[in-house]
């Protein structure tokens, strides 16, 4: 299924799936070790209780965990942050009550959960997600309540794979959709991943979708600078990387629309669990800041962590007040 250029939030091998288990026992067995906490929410009023936020170890889950954290901690709750590396560790946390509230992605989430209820080939024989994002998140509620978890509205905000050519080479053939490319009958090379020659969402998909004619995969990764610099370079025409990519423009890249929705919905959305997390309040609140945030927010507030070197912490909190999300 999906892959992706920044974070290990595609899980869905065999492998990862059995070893959630394994994983999740591990997590509460060493404890402090396996989780880093950064606190200080709360809005010095009538503390409403504690909320602990899960964040994975990549930038923009760092940046969207200190986004919750602090808004709910503007709200009067006491919240902290802990960072867990991968889904495989703080999903099964968050079944538990260990962790409140995690900043997901609608159609990763729903495929990961479907592997995990109907077995690791139900994503690639019965998928349950689709570009069509109401669809995947009524997919993922129905997988994701009787795990007692519970689903809050997604957003506009969508960190999807994406394919990306030159501004020199969209430019000099008047491409700026993925349909474009194909209708153009140019011969591309993608700077991608192994997996791109079988998966749906890359070499099959943009053939049998935009009749896109590719020669080859140059496997330099998904997204890595190495990849974007064999397309600035021409080396290759195309690479897979992600909506939200910040780099893209120091490379003099750009994105070809997906204009036949091939990709599926990762819209962003607050998941939670539901005995511990489940009031309405804490949706509400979470509700405002879903509703305020964009694709473009997200590859600017990613820049600003990544290529400024900004702390999450400091990214967040610009962001929350520039929007009156969170008071002074």
């Amino acid at each position: 299924m999906n892959g992706r250029t920044h974070r290990p939030r595609t899980p869905r091998t065999a492998g990862a799936v059995l070893a959630a288990v394994a994983l999740a026992s591990a997590l509460t067995a060493c404890g402090g070790d396996s989780l880093e906490d950064e606190g200080g929410g709360g809005n010095g009023g009538a503390n409403k209780g504690e909320l602990v936020i899960g964040s994975a170890g990549f930038t923009e889950a760092k940046v969207l965990a200190e986004l919750y954290r602090q808004i709910l901690g503007d709200a009067g709750y006491d919240t902290s942050v802990k960072e867990v590396e991968s889904r495989e560790l703080y999903e099964p946390s968050l079944e538990k009550g260990q962790i409140d509230v995690v900043p997901e992605y609608a159609a990763t989430l729903a495929e990961f959960l479907n592997a995990k209820v109907n077995g690791p080939d139900a994503p690639e024989k019965n998928p349950v997600a689709s570009s069509d994002a109401d669809a995947t998140v009524a997919a993922l509620e129905k997988l994701a309540e009787p795990r007692g978890l519970k689903v809050l509205p997604a957003g506009e905000a969508v960190d999807q794979n994406a394919f990306a050519v030159s501004r020199e080479y969209a430019e000099k053939n008047s491409l700026k959709t993925l349909s474009d490319l194909g209708e153009s009958g140019l011969r591309v090379r993608i700077a991608a991943g192994d997996e791109c020659e079988i998966r749906p969402f890359c070499k099959p998909g943009l053939e049998k979708t935009y009749g896109i004619e590719i020669t080859g995969i140059d496997p330099k990764g998904v997204g890595t600078p190495q990849a974007k610099q064999a397309v600035k370079d021409g080396e290759d025409q195309l690479v897979l990387t992600t909506t939200t990519d910040a780099t893209l423009d120091s490379f003099g890249l750009v994105l070809l629309e997906d204009d036949k929705k091939l990709q599926n919905a990762d819209n962003i959305l607050p998941v939670v669990n539901a005995k511990d997390a489940g009031d309405q309040e804490i949706a509400d609140v979470l509700a405002r800041l879903t509703k305020a945030l964009t694709t473009q927010d997200l590859v600017e507030l990613n820049r600003k962590a990544d290529a400024e070197h900004a702390r999450p912490a400091d990214v967040a909190k610009e962001f929350l007040r520039a929007r009156g999300l969170v008071g002074d």
